[in-house]
């Protein structure tokens, strides 16, 4: 069945390659050009506008559908639409409606061929015009073809693929950054000629394949390699303006003529060489120069699957803050993923589509010209009345090619994104496969694994893999004694022990495994609910007895007599799900732990950590919360509550809702009995253990300043995460590392 559904996939392929090179239209069909225009998200996306009669002008979205943006997608060299948008959703064209009532079958060659009312027939205004997206997969041997007499370089460039031919003492760098720049058309991979090749043409090129600018190359070299090699010149140049994010959306240059081996003769082939950023330059000082300064980083993004995406985030006032989607283009995502040392946007996204960030929203109605160094740089709207984090903006950037998923795989899965964790390694003069050793593997080790396949979020990491059946040749342990941040971009960018293995369980049966998942949840507590509800209480020994059972009391509490008293940081905590998935405990039903005492069970035992530090890190007192209950104490409107704990029910946090502790329940504490008076930081965290994965862990770290007096505590400037540059990453994260032996030899590689 499976080699069937191939072959008919193959076949349909086949088929559009056919209808698109060998299809002769009808006699007397008028002859039309298209192009997708008007305020785009994404290159295959925008306005339909349509050259006819020696003019530009738009398709009205009455009677329009799927069918007809299908025709539409074809005839520019897509393999098929996605959707069709009406009333002009890419904004409003400009000159003559030509096409009104489109009714068409899906199996047109050309939207001239479909129903309608006739060339300029039409009752409607601009405000109807219609836009469609088209899938980014291009037609297989696509030639473009144009109809045009003149008025060429109104066209978009439409190719059938792209790429950079390195010369032979380039090949084995990676990423490759610079070579031969050869457009794909009609099958054959074809060079272009340089005669009017600009500097904003190479931006663009080095945009769209992941790196944030362009620089200058040896010219002898390509001059004396131009000279012997044989040369097939595509025959039309190339107009960027510099800010477009693929060099699908420059015009079409001047027309070529083809000569054979005189074509071009006064010229060479273009040549592009590129900068990569700082995370893909083979060393920090081949990085690009322009990206964003490491000590002070003024955007950032968050609760991105995948490198170079995510969340826009911009630094104000020392506080984080998010960017509203209005106005929201390719544009403005370009200048962010330029500014973070990736290449252009491949798109800018909107409606909190990568999680909702917590905070204020410091920036809205961007707009950018494309050349800035910085999203500040843009203009936009200080007033941000209307915007909530619904529509928070987000972007997808172009990353250079790696080859990150050539050298690890996953083995034996149900499908393809879960599976034994397997390592491509040089053993002995050659490349073998091999696993990982599952001591002290964990959900963030699992998570770079996901992110270098481009499978998103971790959702599961497994210390044992025997219910997988992977490669028997592969069972071999290659690796052990792996840590890491989360940051990584690869699994051999974490410490791990080199070529000194130690795995006493070894491979096989224990071998690693992950499982990925394109959503994760992303929990974010509430810093104004805490700031505003702490407070000391003094409560005797005798009440406490539970809690003490529970281990939240400090050590001294084990001598305390029971007409004692404990002096008690009291306050709520409020727990949102901003994520895109629901938070749910790691353990089962069935293996959750009964508490005898207070009578309730226990999804996860460490839930949360709080801790009451000196100014300098130190813990001087410290607390934890179980999480006896998770469940959806409040939502957003239009959500329903989905998890509550009451008859032993199913525990978690839906997206969009929160979890509510409040002060006056057990273990919601620091016990501070034996502190001192004096000035400290009360830190919240949650999941601190990362026992379920999250899209971001930064944004799990609450710290507040708090000055105690020996009576009174006054708590104040309670933000998350790292808001002013002097928290220097989770504790728990630092604590994952303190286990390592010193006298075990540990490398990154």
């Amino acid at each position: 069945m499976p080699v069937l559904c191939c072959f008919a996939a193959l076949l349909s392929v086949w088929a559009l390659c056919q209808a698109q090179s060998d299809t002769q239209l009808p006699p007397g069909t008028p002859a039309i050009q298209l192009r997708l225009a008007g305020d785009k998200r994404k290159h295959y996306e925008g306005r339909v506008e349509v050259y006819y009669s020696g003019e530009w002008g738009t398709v009205c979205d009455d009677d329009f559908s799927i069918q007809a943006a299908s025709v539409v997608c074809r005839e520019l060299g897509y393999v098929e639409a996605v959707s069709w948008s009406p009333s002009s959703k890419y904004g409003r064209g400009e000159g003559r409606i030509w096409l009104d009532n489109v009714h068409c079958t899906g199996q047109e060659s050309t939207l001239a061929q479909c129903q309608s009312n006739g060339f300029g027939v039409s009752d409607c205004k601009h405000s109807e015009d219609v836009g469609v997206v088209c899938s980014q997969r291009r037609i297989p041997g696509f030639k473009f073809i144009s109809t045009l007499t003149n008025n060429i370089e109104s066209l978009n460039v439409q190719v059938e693929d792209v790429r950079f031919r390195a010369i032979y003492s380039q090949r084995k760098r990676i990423p490759i950054s610079e070579g031969y720049l050869e457009v794909k058309d009609g099958g054959k991979w074809r060079q272009i000629c340089d005669a009017e090749w600009t500097d904003m043409n190479s931006r663009v090129v080095c945009g769209m394949f992941g790196f944030p600018g362009e620089k200058g190359y040896n010219t002898k070299v390509y001059k004396l390699l131009a000279k012997r090699r044989k040369k097939n010149y595509w025959g039309f140049g190339v107009n960027c303006t510099g800010n477009e994010a693929s060099l699908h959306e420059c015009k079409l240059g001047h027309q070529v003529e083809l000569k054979g081996n005189l074509t071009c003769e006064k010229n060479l082939p273009v040549v592009v060489s590129c900068v990569p950023g700082r995370a893909f330059a083979p060393s920090h000082a081949l990085g690009f120069s322009k990206a964003y300064r490491v000590e002070q980083p003024l955007v950032r993004l968050r609760g991105g699957a995948n490198i170079g995406e995510g969340r826009v985030e911009v630094l104000k006032n020392g506080e984080w803050g998010t960017v509203c989607d209005d106005s929201w283009n390719l544009k403005a995502a370009t200048v962010v993923c330029r500014e973070l040392g990736f290449g252009s946007a491949k798109e800018a996204l909107s409606g909190g589509r990568l999680g909702q960030g917590m905070g204020p929203v410091h920036m809205n109605e961007v707009q950018c010209s494309g050349f800035e160094k910085s999203l500040t740089e843009c203009r936009f709207n200080r007033n941000s009345l209307g915007c909530s984090h619904e529509e928070d903006a987000a972007v997808r950037c172009h990353v250079p090619d790696m080859g990150f998923k050539k050298r690890l795989r996953l083995s034996g899965g149900r499908n393809p994104s879960e599976g034994r964790v397997e390592v491509l390694v040089e053993k002995n003069g050659s490349l073998v496969w091999g696993t990982v050793c599952s001591e002290s593997w964990g959900t963030i080790e699992a998570g770079v694994v996901c992110r270098q396949l481009g499978l998103g979020f971790a959702s599961n990491a497994f210390q044992e893999t025997w219910y997988w059946h992977g490669d028997g040749s592969a069972d071999d342990v290659v690796m052990s004694g792996v840590r890491c941040s989360g940051t990584e971009l690869t699994l051999n960018q974490c410490l791990h022990h080199g070529k000194h293995l130690q795995c006493p369980k070894g491979g096989g049966r224990f071998a690693a495994g992950v499982s990925c998942s394109e959503t994760a949840p992303d929990l974010v507590l509430n810093a104004q609910v805490v700031e505003h509800t702490t407070y000391l209480e003094d409560r005797p020994m005798y009440v406490l007895q539970c809690a003490h059972e529970e281990n939240c009391l400090s050590s001294s509490a084990a001598t305390a007599t029971q007409a004692s008293y404990r002096r008690l940081l009291r306050f709520s905590s409020q727990i949102h799900n901003n994520g895109q998935s629901d938070f749910r405990p790691r353990a089962a039903h069935h293996s959750w732990i009964w508490h005898e005492c207070h009578r309730h069970y226990h999804s996860m035992e460490v839930f949360t950590h709080y801790d009451l530090l000196s100014l300098n890190g130190t813990k001087v007192a410290e607390g934890h919360k179980a999480s006896f209950c998770l469940e959806d104490t409040q939502c957003e409107e239009g959500i329903e509550k989905r998890y509550e704990c009451a008859n032993f029910g199913q525990q978690g946090i839906t997206v969009g809702c929160w979890d509510t502790y409040r002060h006056d329940i057990d273990c919601q504490w620091i016990d501070v009995t034996d502190v001192m008076p004096g000035d400290y930081i009360f830190q919240v965290v949650i999941n601190p253990n990362y026992e379920v994965a999250e899209s971001d862990y930064t944004n799990n770290v609450l710290k507040c300043r708090c000055r105690y007096d020996g009576h009174r505590i006054w708590t104040y400037n309670c933000h998350i995460g790292e808001r002013d540059g002097s928290y220097s990453g989770n504790q728990a994260l630092k604590e994952r590392f303190a286990v390592f032996d010193p006298g075990t030899f540990f490398q990154i590689t």
